[in-house]
C-alpha cells in the first residue's frame, strides 16, 4: 500500500505516483556538504597560510669557534732571570789560615735582572667538547746576565782588600710543552708544562791586593735542560688569527765552574764557583691558525 507522501490524487480521482517527493539517494545528499566543507577549509586555510608565512623566522646562531688545528706565530715580552751563586776556595799557598773560608763566605750571594724576550712559537691543538689539548714548541732570544759582586772586604789581616764577582749569562730560552685548556667559544684558558732549554755561561773572578797580588777565574759554558710550567689565555680575533698572553716559570740545574787563584810567587788555591738559574717571563703573542 502506498503511503500518502508517495501519491497525488488528481481532480479526476485518479491516483499517480509523487515522483518529486521521493527521497534522494544518499550520495546526492552528501554533495552539498562536501562543497560546503571545501569552501570552509579554503576560506580558513587562506588566512592561516598567510599568517604562518608572516611569522618571523629565528636565524640559527653562529657555531662556536673551533680550536682544532696547527698554528705558528711570534711573541714579545720580558723575563726576570735569577741566580744563587756559591763560591768555595780550597786551602792552598796564596790564601792561608782563615782566608780561604773568609773568601768563600763573602763570595756567595744572589742576583736578579730583567731582560727583553722575543721569538716565535708553533704547535697544534685538538678540541673535543670544551676541552682543548695541544703541544707547543717555542724559541726566544733571551740575553740576560744576573751578576753578583761582594762588597769590597778585607782578608783576615784587616787591610788587604779582595773582590769576588760572579755572573751567569743566557743567550736564549726554548721550551717544548703540552697544553691543556678549556674553551668558551673564542676564549681559551690553559695550563702548560714541559721541558726547557738554554745555554748559559758562568764566570767567577777573584782579585786581591796582597803582595804578591792574587787573581783567579773559574768558568763554564754549557747547554742546560730544565722544566717550565705556567698558564695563559688565548682569544680568537678572527677565523685564522689568535692573540695570547702567557706566564711561564722555568728552572734549571746548577752550573759549576772550576779554576784557581794564583800569584806571581807561585802561590795557588783551587777556586770553585756555582750558579743555578730560574726564569720568570710574561709575554704576548700573535698566532696564525692554518
Amino acid at each position: 500500500m502506498r503511503s500518502q507522501s508517495e501519491t497525488i490524487t488528481l481532480a479526476s480521482g485518479d491516483v499517480m505516483p509523487n515522483l518529486l517527493m521521493r527521497t534522494r539517494p544518499p550520495i546526492l545528499r552528501s554533495i552539498p556538504a562536501v562543497y560546503l566543507l571545501t569552501a570552509i577549509l579554503g576560506f580558513a586555510g587562506g588566512p592561516l597560510t598567510a599568517d604562518a608565512a608572516d611569522l618571523p623566522v629565528k636565524a640559527p646562531g653562529a657555531p662556536a669557534y673551533q680550536w682544532t688545528g696547527c698554528y705558528g706565530g711570534f711573541n714579545v715580552g720580558a723575563g726576570a732571570s735569577g741566580s744563587d751563586f756559591g763560591s768555595t776556595v780550597d786551602p792552598g799557598t796564596h790564601l792561608v789560615g782563615d782566608d780561604p773560608g773568609l773568601v768563600s763566605g763573602d763570595g756567595s750571594g744572589s742576583a736578579n735582572v730583567v731582560a727583553f724576550l722575543g721569538g716565535g712559537q708553533a704547535g697544534c691543538n685538538f678540541q673535543t667538547g670544551t676541552v682543548v689539548v695541544g703541544l707547543e714548541g717555542d724559541f726566544d732570544y733571551f740575553h740576560s746576565k744576573p751578576q753578583f759582586s761582594n762588597d769590597t772586604n778585607t782578608l783576615s789581616d784587616g787591610t788587604t782588600p779582595f773582590t769576588v764577582t760572579q755572573s751567569l749569562t743566557t743567550e736564549y730560552l726554548a721550551t717544548v710543552r703540552p697544553r691543556l685548556g678549556i674553551a668558551a667559544d673564542r676564549n681559551l684558558a690553559y695550563i702548560t708544562g714541559g721541558a726547557a732549554f738554554t745555554r748559559a755561561s758562568y764566570s767567577e773572578s777573584y782579585v786581591d791586593g796582597a803582595a804578591p797580588a792574587g787573581a783567579g777565574l773559574a768558568t763554564i759554558s754549557k747547554s742546560l735542560v730544565g722544566w717550565a710550567a705556567g698558564a695563559g689565555w688565548e682569544y680568537a680575533l678572527a677565523e685564522h688569527w689568535t692573540f695570547r698572553a702567557e706566564y711561564l716559570f722555568a728552572r734549571f740545574a746548577t752550573s759549576n765552574g772550576l779554576g784557581a787563584i794564583t800569584d806571581a810567587g807561585g802561590g795557588a788555591n783551587a777556586l770553585h764557583g756555582s750558579a743555578d738559574l730560574t726564569i720568570q717571563l710574561l709575554r704576548a703573542g700573535l698566532n696564525f691558525k692554518f
